[in-house]
Order: structure tokens, then sequence, then C-alpha cells
């Protein structure tokens, strides 16, 4: 924990860095890009930098790591690191990376608050900081330990050997060694990290989760062609860059650059009841999940619910009726925003998901991966339906916002 001295340092200036944060982050990462150029062209996601969302993200992610650590008896600061951590190894990140970003956080801290920055408070949030960062950097370590790789050496380069059009803008990559030899093993519901070289010379990296079973001799994933449009605040959100660049330019035999699996969001092992959530294109990982059950003959009670925009554009469709219907113990239901002129019944409705409308078993493991506006509302339909919110796992794609809200 942080010592008594700075631990009060951080509880008074909380308020002022917290109400700072938002315009701290996109100062740092102006900084921290304009002496590492590299990072932002082969490293950083440029759609999230563009819309703020990794700014955001990192903003909460910030507070909500020093709010715990000056809660006295609140649970521990680390658990808001998992996930982050999960996505660092994926992409590669190492111990010598933190000095940088402490260099340009603090620089833009000091570029913000000016005079506010006294050499206590500078003190203070140092050590914030590098709990936070030596905190990251031990979990790292350890999930890079647990897949058999070096610190950061998480690249292979694998071939497709199969591409499948799901839906009009969804395909699914098939992905074997260039050898032959069967790929690591996973756990259901982990997602790779996939890197492009785009025409303008960067390197771009996306994650998207393993859909087919552990077991398995090749990995599988699914890529929606990420569209233009505007994001649930009204802002621009632009065309998916390395999504549209795979549905566009990757075909059989191609080669790809691929990471380790990682992720947060694994099936829990046991016979509690499972509720798995999804919407769009966060069917992905409850396929894995599912086809883990499948193969080893579970029985569990599943609830499987799923929305989308409609039966056309619904990617694995059929394969999720089918997996569904090789569980002796799942049901499913979903639900279409545009059903034609398809009848509704009890499992296939017309509309948005409305949660209430199934009962959802005692006890159960809930997974929800989707857009995030669906995830919100999901969870907060789940609590109040009295859900503990520790039996409730999501997945983001992208920055982590919700993070020091859920």
């Amino acid at each position: 924990m942080l010592s008594p001295s700075s631990a009060e340092v951080v509880r008074a200036t909380l308020p002022v860095i917290g109400a700072a944060i938002d315009e701290i982050t996109p100062v740092f990462y102006r900084r921290m890009f304009a002496a590492h150029p590299d990072l932002e062209r082969d490293l950083f996601n440029r759609g999230n930098q563009a819309q703020g969302g990794q700014q955001r993200a990192l903003a909460g992610a910030i507070a909500a790591y020093a709010t715990l650590l000056v809660t006295e008896g609140g649970p521990d600061p680390r658990e808001v690191l998992t996930r982050i951590a999960h996505k660092h190894a994926s992409l590669g990140i190492t111990e010598g990376q933190y000095p940088i970003v402490h260099e340009h956080l603090f620089a833009a801290i000091v570029e913000v608050l000016g005079d506010a920055v006294t050499p206590e408070v500078a003190a203070a949030w140092d050590e914030v900081y590098w709990h936070m960062a030596n905190a990251l950097i031990s979990i790292e370590k350890d999930l890079y330990a647990g897949a058999g790789v070096a610190d950061g050496d998480v690249w292979r380069t694998l071939v497709v050997r199969r591409r499948v059009q799901e839906s009009p803008d969804t395909v699914s990559f098939v992905l074997g060694s260039p050898d032959g030899n069967p790929l690591p093993g996973f756990r259901p519901g982990q997602y790779v990290s996939v890197a492009v070289r785009l025409p303008d010379g960067a390197r771009q990296i996306r994650q998207y989760s393993l859909i087919g079973t552990p077991e398995a001799s090749e990995w599988a994933i699914t890529v929606k062609a990420v569209a233009a449009g505007r994001d649930d605040r009204g802002g621009i959100v632009p065309a998916g860059e390395v999504s549209n660049f795979l549905h566009h330019e990757v075909f059989e035999d191609d080669e790809i650059a691929v990471s380790t699996p990682f992720g947060d969001l694994v099936l829990a092992e046991g016979d509690a009841p499972l509720v798995l959530v999804s919407a769009g294109i966060g069917v992905t990982p409850m396929l894995g999940m599912l086809r883990h059950l499948r193969d080893e003959g579970s029985t569990r009670e599943v609830l499987v619910l799923h929305a989308d925009r409609s039966p056309a554009g619904h990617a694995h469709r059929q394969e999720l009726k089918e997996l569904v219907a090789g569980l002796p113990g799942a049901t499913l239901h979903r639900w279409y925003e545009d059903l034609g002129l398809r009848p509704t019944d009890d499992v296939l409705r017309l509309g948005r998901a409305d949660l209430a409308a199934v009962e959802i078993p005692a006890g159960a493991e809930v997974y929800l991966c989707g857009p995030q506006p669906f995830m919100e509302s999901a969870r907060a339909a789940l609590l109040a339906r009295g859900v503990p919110s520790s039996r409730v796992h999501y997945e983001v794609f992208g920055p982590d916002t919700w993070l020091a809200t859920a």
C-alpha cells in the first residue's frame, strides 16, 4: 500500500486530480506520441485515440486505482488491473515501457495543474503511479510465464487456412501454423491480438475472440467490418482500419501476425448455471464457451440470450442454434430489431433484449459481451433482479471506459 504520508496527500488531492484527469490524459498522449511517434503508429489503436476513448479509459483506470489505494477496508486495487494486464500481455507490453509512460504522464500533470503540483503532491502521485505500474508488471510477468513465453514475446506468424463469410459484414478466419503443428491451447472466452501492416506503413493491432475449442489444432476468429458512423455521444466513429483491411485484403494462404491467447473473461469450471448474454459480434466469446461445453458433454444449465439487428445480419446464427440444441441443459432466446415477416414466439422476439422476460437461474455465473451501452443496460437489469455484481463478468474490445463504475 501507499506510505501513510503519501496516502494522506492523495486523499486530499484526489478531488483535484480526479477533476482534471480528463484534461491530463489527452496532454499525456500528445506529449508521448510527439516523443515516440512509433507508439501511435505501431502499438496504440489510432481509432480509439481519434475518438478519445483511450484517454477516457486511462483516466478512469487511474482514478479508480488511486481511490482504491486510499480506501480503508476496500477491495484489492489489483482487481481493477486484471483486464488491463491481459490486454497489455496480448500486445507484448514489457517492463521497459513503463518509464516512458511515467515521464510523459507526470509532465502532463505539471502542464495542466501548474503550481498546484508541489514536491509533496508530485511525490505522492509518483508513488501511486509506480504502485499501479509495478502491480501491472507483476501480473503481466505471471501471464507471460503461464503462457510459456518470454516477456513480450507473444507474436507468431500464422496462415489463413479457410475464410468463411458469416453474414454481409462478418468474416471468419481459420488460422494454422505454417508447419502444420498444433497451436497452443487457451481457455474458453479468451482472445488473440491480430497485427496488420496498413497501406500507410502503420502496424495496427486489434483483439478478436477465439470461437473454436481449446483442444483444436487451429484457431478461429470472426471479424466484423466496422463501418463509419456515430457513437452513443453523437461523435463520429471512423471506419475500422484493421477490420476492413482484413475483410478486403486477407484470404486463404495469406500470412498474418497473431498473439498468444489472453483474456480474463473465461468460463468458470464447476456445475453452477451459466447465463451468456451477447449482442451483435459479442456472440464470439460465447461460441467458444458453448463449443467447449458441448465437447465435454456438459449437462450444466445454460441460458443463452442474444440480440441482433436482424436474422440476416446475425453472424453464426445457425451455429448458435445448433450448439444450444446440442446441450441438454441449454435454452436460447433471441431478439431482433427487424424480424421481417418472421413471426415472434416465446424464444424469438421483436425489439431489444429484455432480460425481465426470462427467468435467471439462481446462483448463475453471467457473461456479457457486446456494445458497451447494451452491457450497461443488461448489467443494470441483472443487478436489479438480485444477481450479485461478483457473478456478472464482461468483455470490452476497445477502451474499458466502464472500469471506474463497473
